[in-house]
C-alpha cells in the first residue's frame, strides 16, 4: 500500500514546477514541464504516454494503461495547472510538512490530484492485467477556461470518468453549479468634466441590483479615459453561478430586465451583456456503475460507503458529463485554495489513491 512518505515526495518534486496557467496570469509558466517530468516518472511503467496540445504549448499528458479487451474503460482527470503565487512568492513552490498537512502551491488544487492517479496508475499496472483501459489525463488550464479537458473529451471517449479535485474523502459529488462569465456594458456620452449637462455619465445612469438568487461576484471595472471628461462607458465583469435546470440566459434575461426598469425612469441609458464564457450545470447521469465501484472501494477503505452531495462551485465534470461521459468528482481534504499556505491532508491523498485504484478494478474488471 502507498505511503505517506511515497505520496509527499511525489508531491513535493510536483509543487515545485512552476505550471501557472497563463490565462490567468500573463506570461504564466503553464504544463508543459510540469507533463514532461510526470512522462518521466511514468516511464518504467507498460504505458502509451503522449501529450496532446489542447492549444500550443498547453499541453495535456495521456497515460493509458491498456486492458485485456472487452472491459469498461475509465479516465482519471486531474489537472496540472494553478493559479498564481504573488502573495507568497517567497515560499509557494517549496512544500513545508506541517503535521499531516504538505503547503504549497497547488498543493491540493489539484496537484494532489494528480499524485492520486499517477500512484493509482502505478500500482494497477503493478497488478493482474484489467480487461478495460485505465487512462490518466493531466488536463491543462482548468483554473481558466479549462481548454485541456475540452480538448480531451472532443477527442477521447472513456465508459466513464473520475474528475479529482480536493474536497473531503467522504464525499462524492453527483451535481455542482455552472457559471457565466459577463461584461455589463453601461453606455453614456462623453463631455468634458466642465459640462455635465452636454454628456450622459454611466455611473449616475441608475442602480444595477443584482438579488442574490444565484451566486455571483464583481470581478472587473473599467470605464473612462481621464480625470477630466466624464465617461462614455463603464464594464462590470462579473461571474454569475447557475444552477442545474437553468442557463445563463436566464441571468442575463434578468439583468436586461433590469436595463429596461431603468430606461423608464432614464430614457437616454443604454446597456448591454456581453457573455465571454458559459459553462453548465453539472449532474450525472449514467453513472451508477461507477458509483457503485466507488461505494465499495469507500467501504474497504474508510469503512462506509460515500455521501452523495452537491457543490457550489465547478470543476470540470461538468464538462466531461456535457460530453456524455459518465462523471463523478471526489478528492482528498484541502484547504487555503488559491491562498497563501494552501494545503492538502497526506493521510487523504494515501485513502484517495486507494479508493481510486480499487474503484478502477471494480469498474474495469
Amino acid at each position: 500500500m502507498t505511503t505517506i512518505d511515497a505520496v509527499e515526495d511525489l508531491l513535493t518534486h510536483l509543487i515545485a514546477i512552476d505550471s501557472v496557467t497563463p490565462w490567468l496570469i500573463p506570461g504564466g509558466a503553464g504544463e508543459t514541464e510540469v507533463n514532461r517530468w510526470i512522462a518521466g516518472w511514468l516511464a518504467d511503467l507498460p504505458l502509451d504516454v503522449r501529450m496532446e496540445e489542447a492549444e500550443p504549448g498547453r499541453p495535456n499528458l495521456i497515460a493509458t494503461l491498456r486492458g485485456t479487451g472487452g472491459g469498461r474503460s475509465l479516465c482519471i482527470n486531474a489537472h496540472s495547472d494553478t493559479v498564481g503565487y504573488a502573495n507568497w512568492r517567497d515560499r509557494a513552490l517549496t512544500a513545508e510538512r506541517h503535521g499531516d498537512r504538505l503547503i504549497g502551491l497547488g498543493a491540493a488544487d489539484d496537484k494532489a490530484g494528480v499524485v492520486v492517479g499517477l500512484v493509482a496508475l502505478r500500482e494497477l499496472a503493478a497488478g493482474p492485467r484489467l480487461r478495460g483501459d485505465v487512462e490518466l489525463v493531466c488536463v491543462a488550464d482548468e483554473e481558466g477556461a479549462s481548454i485541456g479537458t475540452a480538448h480531451y473529451v472532443a477527442n477521447h471517449r472513456p465508459d466513464a470518468c473520475i474528475v479529482i479535485e480536493p474536497d473531503d474523502i467522504g464525499r462524492v459529488y453527483v451535481e455542482h453549479q455552472g457559471f457565466g462569465w459577463v461584461d455589463v456594458v453601461v453606455h453614456g456620452r462623453a463631455s468634458h468634466g466642465s459640462a455635465p449637462d452636454a454628456g450622459i455619465d454611466v455611473y449616475q445612469a441608475g442602480p444595477m441590483p443584482f438579488n442574490g438568487r444565484t451566486v455571483f461576484h464583481t470581478s472587473t471595472i473599467k470605464g473612462g479615459t481621464d480625470y477630466a471628461t466624464y465617461p462614455s462607458s463603464a464594464v462590470l465583469g462579473i461571474e454569475i453561478g447557475t444552477q442545474p435546470g437553468e442557463t445563463l440566459a436566464d441571468r442575463v434575461r434578468e439583468i436586461e430586465e433590469t436595463f429596461a426598469d431603468v430606461a423608464r425612469s432614464y430614457p437616454d441609458f443604454r446597456g448591454e451583456v456581453r457573455v465571454q464564457l458559459e459553462r453548465p450545470p453539472f449532474v450525472a447521469t449514467g453513472h451508477e456503475p461507477l458509483l457503485e465501484a466507488a461505494d465499495a472501494a469507500a467501504v474497504a477503505v474508510l469503512g462506509k460507503p460515500l455521501r452523495r452531495e452537491g457543490m457550489n462551485a465547478w470543476a470540470d465534470s461538468g464538462l466531461v458529463q456535457e460530453a456524455g461521459i459518465p462523471t463523478l468528482l471526489l478528492g482528498p481534504l484541502g484547504g487555503n485554495f488559491h491562498a497563501p499556505d494552501e494545503w492538502v491532508s497526506l493521510p487523504e491523498v494515501v485513502q484517495s489513491v486507494e479508493i481510486t485504484r480499487r474503484t478502477a478494478e471494480t469498474f474495469c474488471r
